[in-house]
């Protein structure tokens, strides 16, 4: 299993965005990540809540990151699907996204991520995706 410093590591390797976007993997475990977007005004849209995409790009790097360390870096797995519900609106803070394989076949794999407000335990938005790995 890869460190939570060598998923991060692949993950601004392979995607330069996720720098600028302040993608931290603060944790990964068995079937798990826990990937921080830090805080930034450009994340905001109107009415003062952080944005749909924004929670939607979270979610897919915490699952990303959890596809990662728990199959040894393998960057060619792709999202296949993604369905997120808004649950409340998040505050002008960090971003948390706990990540958790539900299902891990030879071909695909179940994610289901939470999403928080740093400092909040009501989570903003409930995530759960597929992602496709390559033979």
């Amino acid at each position: 299993m890869l460190t939570a410093k060598q998923v991060e590591a692949l993950i601004r390797g392979g995607l330069p965005a996720a720098a600028e976007q302040g993608v931290v993997v603060e944790s990964v475990g068995e079937n798990r990540a826990r990937v921080r977007y830090r805080f930034a005004e450009s994340m905001i849209r109107p009415g003062g809540t952080v944005s749909g995409p924004t929670l939607m790009s979270l979610a897919d790097a915490a699952m990303y990151a959890a596809i990662l360390a728990n199959l040894d870096g393998q960057e060619m797995a792709v999202t296949q699907n993604l369905n997120i519900n808004f649950l409340s609106k998040p505050g002008q803070a960090d971003l948390i996204g706990d990540a958790e394989i539900l299902r891990l076949g030879r071909r695909s794999a179940m994610l289901e991520v939470r999403l928080y407000s740093d400092g909040n335990d009501v989570m903003v938005a409930h995530v759960t995706g597929t992602y496709a790995i390559p033979r």
